[in-house]
């Protein structure tokens, strides 16, 4: 039996999960409640067709479809899927060998990039382009989609210095990392081949 307390944490975990991503950091207040009472959300979570996932050492959690077994009904999806652009999608690609490169040197937590590094990367991959103005507008636009799906954290004051969240490891996995020098081939005979349509 839960007492009202309990029972208030339980209702605001499930709210912030079903909205989004809870990070420890920045949900102090049920990060804790969370880690005890997590038997429960996974339990209700199942019965919706949602798992939870929770990175306790990276401080984070959030919910994705479960994945329907053989012979199970599948429900309908509460978790929208998110068809992502191409430079959006380089972009986390480039990001999460950076974050992985980061970890490997050990030392800091916090991985903090700026839009120049960001777009110095991108552009190797990306169809020349005689407007650069066009293109660092572009940029913008790719970027906020990134800090919109909770990979990147704009810093307070310091609006061209992001935070790389540790989340964009859960979905650019290690499968995908060992993938990666192939899809960076592809993603610049990609570039290459928009390059030579503009011509």
């Amino acid at each position: 039996m839960m007492n009202s307390s309990s029972e208030t944490h339980y209702s605001q975990i499930l709210i912030a999960l079903m909205q989004g991503v809870l990070y420890q950091e920045n949900d102090v207040a049920l990060w804790q409640p969370l880690l005890l009472l997590q038997a429960r959300v996974r339990d209700y979570c199942q019965h919706i067709g949602l798992e939870l996932i929770l990175d306790e050492a990276e401080g984070y959690a959030y919910l994705r479809q479960r994945a329907t077994s053989e012979g199970e009904v599948a429900l309908p999806r509460l978790v929208p899927r998110r068809q992502l652009s191409y430079p959006v999608s380089l972009i986390l690609v480039l990001l999460r060998k950076k974050l992985a490169e980061f970890d490997s040197n050990g030392g800091d937590t916090r991985l903090i990039v700026s839009r120049e590094q960001i777009t110095e990367q991108l552009r190797l991959f990306l169809p020349d382009t005689a407007n650069e103005a066009r293109l660092l507008d572009r940029m913008e636009t790719h970027l906020n989609k990134v800090v919109e799906l909770g990979f990147l954290y704009r810093l307070r004051g310091q609006d061209q210095q992001f935070e790389v969240r540790r989340i964009l490891k859960a979905f650019v996995d290690a499968q995908w990392l060992s993938d990666f020098e192939q899809r960076l081939n592809d993603y610049a005979g990609h570039g290459m081949s928009l390059s030579e349509e503009a011509q």
